[in-house]
């Protein structure tokens, strides 16, 4: 007590007031502040017999850093590391590249005093970059796809030039507004452009394949009409078609801009750069495509004849379709035998919530015993270090030690996290390096440890407020009982298939001294309990006592036991309290000191304790092992009285989100239903419509068993874009067929059926295949960095568009002219 009140009283600053005279005010400025720790330590503690005691006679004086409550090793050697963070809304893109400009400008001093800088130990804007680079690749080579179908089915350069202009031209538009409204160019819009690129071409399709052919029939009359009657007629022949089928697709994709929580976060934008492009290639067909046309078209229908081998492909699919259309069996044949493979597929599907991001980055997650020390942790991490960069595809590694209290996660010392940054590699051998990961860190005893890539990580904590992809968590009252019920947890999940990273919370308990004091000795000894919590807390963990100032440097002045005494528990009995008479005493005479143990950690949610058990799953989907973890758990574990298990983590915001998205799927499948009730104004045309519904679900369960047998949500979008994508086809022959029964005044017979399937075979085919060629890039790459979402969603909808295509040329056919209904409606009638 003596040595913290002359501490505090060894400096400071404090106003002086003034004098003042007749004419005169002057400030009085007190210099009595000691800034060096040579002054500090000549500061009088007490005075007997004409002599004074000094704080420096009886303590040491000096500058020193505060306690550490972390480190950090970069490389395996001693560093410091330097966390930056973008502010909310801030773009990373652009907050990276200025910070690495600045680091770039101080890497000559930085240098120049011996300090090697490693400025990408953790860089999540590679992970962008090499993102937006994939999905660039895949939406230019998908219009190279799309151009060359043009080319060949249309067989003239200016027809695929008009066909082509609505691709820049609605990716344009939708990027345009998307500026305006304050979006980025990321890799979640710039997927929705991606899925969107097959399909923004089929409006102009459909729309200049109709020219075209009008065109052709109109030269081989005796007298043409005008280029321009032509030009307009054959536009609003399908003009009604177009805007239906369209207004459909957009409809779709209702339910994904409604979903909430992260989800919604992460498909929205997906959803609404999609349908910006679908609707700027609406607008394009009806205005900029019929224009075009008109100036170029005219000259080409005159000279250009179609090509050879379309005409033999029509030709012998007008064969095909006849011989079915008089043996509707046979018709019905292929999409039953299809859907009885899709129905033997289906229960075998597996269900996860997002796939695995590639990043080419590990966080790993390391835990000793409570307790650990610094020094501990640093060698356990050098050594994980080592091991670490002997790995040829590891670039960088750096640990991070403990985090301090107003940290955006408070960690003890025994704690810490890793950032593995590999070199450039295929997702396989990425996969590859994670096992290897995880070997090198069980072979290290007494450590927990969780490996994870950043956006899983952060996702993670997002969904359930814990870094697994499984959470179990335990409520109830006693610790105690809540700790044992989680070690078997523990031990039962570690028995499923897939189960890696399994960890409770119920860890072993820290170390800890506890000094009881006893009323009866302090009452004997005349001391007061608060005086003496205050000198132990003075003692080993320090107490603040004044401040020193040197121009904007402020440095704490503080009181605490040197360092050597600390290091010793047996000494604490040892302190030396006073009373107010002046008389000192030994800790040890008025409390009971004594080695215990105290939990490192309590866990509350909505003020009710929690334990937890963590895992992630490796080798097959989060869905399939949570269900198998369920009955396994609640076959094996019984919890304590009162309490109760909740489980959480990816699997359990899966299910959410399907629900979610099946139940606003329904309710847009009923405004499709009208909006095609208002196209057709006829049951039976309608229902002809709705069946592209099943057997496009068909393809979307096949392409998803064939491609890995997982369906993520991404998978579960792609499902419900594939009605809005596939029904445009039927729409477009339905129409076709009431086009030439009400218009140019055909028999609704089987020759009516044949001739309006042959002359819609070109744009249905060329339309699948455009949308199918313009995803396939996204398909085949959906492992790589930027499409682990939209690749999946791309083979769904890939696998889909054949079934439905396969339907509308083979099949739909044959069922409109059984049950189709062609007949002039009411309003048409009285008109």
């Amino acid at each position: 007590q003596d040595v913290l009140e002359a501490a505090r009283a060894a400096t400071g600053v404090r106003a002086a007031g003034f004098v003042e005279n007749e004419n005169q005010r002057v400030v009085l400025e007190t210099l009595g502040q000691f800034r060096t720790p040579e002054d500090v330590a000549r500061t009088v503690v007490a005075r007997r017999d004409g002599r004074s005691l000094l704080l420096g006679d009886v303590a040491e004086v000096a500058l020193g850093p505060e306690p550490k409550f972390g480190d950090t090793l970069v490389m395996g050697q001693p560093g410091v590391l330097l966390t930056m963070l973008s502010q909310y809304g801030a773009n990373s893109m652009e907050v990276t590249r200025g910070v690495e400009a600045a680091l770039e400008e101080l890497r000559p001093l930085i240098q120049a005093r011996g300090v090697q800088l490693f400025p990408r130990l953790h860089r999540p804007a590679t992970f962008i970059e090499n993102s937006l680079a994939n999905l660039r690749e895949s939406l230019l080579l998908g219009a190279v796809l799309v151009a060359l179908v043009l080319l060949v089915f249309l067989y003239d350069l200016r027809t695929a030039f008009v066909s082509l202009t609505a691709i820049p031209l609605s990716l344009g538009a939708a990027l345009i507004v998307m500026h305006q409204a304050g979006a980025t160019l990321n890799t979640i819009t710039l997927g929705g452009l991606a899925i969107a690129l097959g399909e923004v071409v089929d409006d102009a399709i459909i729309d200049v394949e109709n020219i075209l052919r009008r065109l052709r029939e109109n030269e081989a009359l005796g007298r043409p009409k005008r280029a321009f009657r032509v030009v307009l007629e054959a536009s609003l022949e399908v003009r009604s078609a177009v805007v239906h089928a369209t207004l459909v697709v957009a409809m779709v994709f209702v339910p994904v801009l409604t979903l909430t929580g992260l989800q919604g976060k992460l498909f929205a934008p997906l959803a609404v750069a999609y349908l910006l492009a679908i609707l700027a290639s609406l607008l394009v067909a009806l205005t900029v495509t019929p224009a075009l046309s008109l100036l170029l078209l005219q000259r080409s229908a005159m000279r250009s004849h179609e090509f050879v081998l379309l005409t033999w492909a029509k030709d012998a699919y007008a064969r095909v379709l006849a011989q079915l259309a008089r043996s509707v069996h046979l018709a019905w044949l292929f999409p039953f035998g299809l859907a009885g493979l899709a129905l033997w597929c289906l229960p075998r599907l597996t269900f996860e919530f997002l796939p695995e991001f590639r990043e080419g980055h590990f966080v790993l997650q390391v835990s000793a015993v409570p307790g650990t020390s610094l020094e501990e942790m640093k060698r356990i991490g050098a050594n994980l270090s080592a091991r670490f960069l002997a790995n040829p595809h590891i670039a960088t590694v750096e640990q991070q030690i403990g985090r301090a209290e107003l940290g955006e996660d408070p960690w003890g010392p025994h704690r810490s996290e890793f950032h593995i940054e590999l070199q450039p590699l295929e997702p396989e051998v990425e996969a590859e390096v994670g096992g290897e990961i995880r070997a090198v860190l069980a072979s290290i005893p007494g450590i927990r440890y969780e490996v994870l890539t950043f956006l899983g990580d952060r996702i993670s904590e997002t969904i359930s407020g814990e870094t697994a992809s499984v959470v179990v968590s335990l409520f109830g009252e006693d610790l105690d009982a809540l700790d044992a019920c989680t070690r078997e947890i523990a031990a039962t999940l570690e028995s499923v298939s897939g189960a890696i990273d399994v960890v409770p919370s119920a860890s072993p308990a820290a170390p800890s001294l506890e000094i009881a004091l006893r009323p009866g000795d302090l009452a004997r000894f005349g001391l007061q309990p608060l005086p003496v919590l205050e000198a132990i807390e003075t003692a080993y963990q320090g107490r603040l006592a004044a401040h020193t100032f040197e121009g904007d440097r402020v440095r704490d002045v503080v009181v605490v036991l040197a360092p050597e005494t600390r290091r010793e528990p047996e000494l604490v009995g040892a302190l030396r309290v006073r009373n107010a008479a002046g008389e000192s005493v030994a800790l040890a005479s008025v409390a009971d000191v004594r080695a215990s143990e105290t939990r490192a950690m309590i866990l509350h949610e909505g003020g009710r304790r929690r334990a937890t058990v963590t895992c992630n799953v490796e080798g097959r989907d989060v869905g399939s092992f949570v269900d198998e973890a369920r009955a396994r758990v609640s076959g094996a574990v019984v919890p304590p009285p009162g309490a109760y298990l909740a489980w959480g983590g990816a699997a359990q915001a899966e299910r959410e989100a399907r629900r979610e998205l099946l139940l606003n799927s329904a309710l847009a499948l009923v405004g499709i239903l009208l909006l095609l009730w208002i196209a057709f104004r006829n049951l039976a045309n309608l229902a002809l419509v709705t069946l592209n519904l099943p057997f496009a679900l068909v393809g979307g369960v096949l392409a998803a068993f064939l491609s890995g047998g997982t369906l993520s949500l991404g998978s579960l979008i792609g499902f419900v874009t594939l009605f809005g994508i596939t029904t445009r086809n039927s729409i477009m022959l339905l129409s076709h067929y009431e086009h030439l029964v009400l218009a140019d005044g055909c028999e609704w017979n089987l020759a009516t059926a044949v001739r309006g399937a042959r002359e819609r075979f070109a744009p249905i085919l060329m339309t699948a295949l455009v949308t199918g060629l313009g995803l396939l890039p996204l398909a085949l790459a959906a492992g790589k960095a930027g499409r682990e979402i939209e690749g999946p969603m791309a083979a769904v909808i890939l696998g889909g568009l054949t079934t439905s295509t396969l339907l509308n040329l083979l099949v739909l056919p044959s069922l409109a002219l059984t049950f189709g209904r062609f007949q002039p409606r009411k309003d048409d009638a009285e008109g």
